[in-house]
């Protein structure tokens, strides 16, 4: 089996503003054709680590390639090898569409012919030719973002930055935007993604790290990570809350694991090699004891469940005195 071609590649990379380190030695490797999710709470360094590896910021120590150019000795070359869209749309609202792409074309300095022959391109593959004539201004949220994606791609360029791109959209337009994404990545594009909106790692990413305090706590596909908290769980929710003591003592020996109990539910660990077993036997459990069950059913983790456990350990790490 061959080796992995990496798009992006970062080792020990620094970066201090003032007494603050936003980087603290982030370590990343992302593979070509695929998209990369960055995962960290807010001030992890997440945009940091995007402004750095787009050569927007310098940094202060260790090293970074893109595309296999080093973002400082080869800045000039990894420039015209990325697009990134930001969090706030880059496009003139007073221009229509097409005079957006225009624009951005001539400012990469393609030709004027070359840059509306891009531009028809671009809008046909977004989806946006029938809104090519107006102002951007007028465009609905998924639109407008389709639009500054495709601004980015005036260049096709191979590697291509997401700095919370759906931040602020509705769920039919974050649905739109993602649709593209996958677009894109299936053409050969390499996406490297920084968001907030956890669902939205879990269905684009192939990878995923998790940032704190500016280095990487955790990584893997979202299924090891979530495999992390155990694999799949038994979760049951009763009719009346204030039976889940007893309820927790009655699913905890029938399925041989000690059950978490929260305020509203209470879940065990459910062996891999027989799920369904221990689900009938813990509600065969509750209804001989004539618990009351408004729901039962097989959970996975969420990737939200897993952010907060990482998070929560290296925030716990930091404060263990040395």
């Amino acid at each position: 089996m061959s080796e992995p071609v990496f798009a992006v590649i970062a080792e020990g990379l620094r970066k201090r503003y003032g007494d603050t380190e936003a980087l603290a030695g982030l370590d990343l490797r992302v593979p070509a054709g695929t998209v990369h999710g960055l995962l960290g709470p807010n001030g992890a360094g997440k945009t940091t680590a995007v402004r750095v590896l787009t050569t927007l910021a310098r940094p202060d120590g260790g090293t970074a390639s893109v595309a296999g150019h080093d973002v400082v000795r080869g800045a000039a070359r990894v420039r015209t090898r990325v697009g990134l869209v930001g969090q706030h749309a880059a496009v003139d609202e007073v221009l229509s569409g097409r005079q957006n792409l225009v624009m951005f074309g001539r400012l990469y300095h393609l030709g004027a012919r070359t840059a509306r022959r891009r531009a028809d391109e671009l809008l046909e593959r977004f989806r946006l030719t029938d809104a090519a004539g107006r102002p951007a201004g007028q465009y609905s949220g998924g639109m407008r973002r389709r639009l500054d994606l495709a601004a980015s791609m005036i260049l096709a360029p191979p590697v291509l930055f997401l700095d919370e791109p759906t931040t602020g959209l509705d769920p039919r337009a974050r649905i739109e935007v993602w649709d593209e994404v996958r677009a894109l990545v299936g053409g050969g594009t390499t996406v490297l993604l920084t968001t907030q909106y956890l669902e939205e790692a879990d269905r684009l990413a192939d990878g995923i790290s998790v940032i704190d305090h500016g280095r990487v706590i955790a990584e893997g596909t979202p299924d090891e990570l979530k495999a992390r908290l155990g694999g799949d769980r038994v979760e049951v929710v009763l009719q009346d809350p204030a039976a889940l003591p007893v309820a927790a003592g009655i699913v905890s020996r029938a399925a041989g694991a000690e059950a978490d109990v929260d305020a509203e539910a209470l879940r065990v660990g459910a062996p891999a090699a027989d799920r369904a077993a221990a689900l009938t036997e813990a509600v065969r459990a509750l209804d001989a004891a004539g618990v009351r069950v408004a729901d039962v059913g097989l959970r996975r983790p969420t990737l939200d469940e897993v952010f907060l456990h990482l998070t929560e350990d290296a925030e716990s790490e930091k404060e263990v005195p040395a």
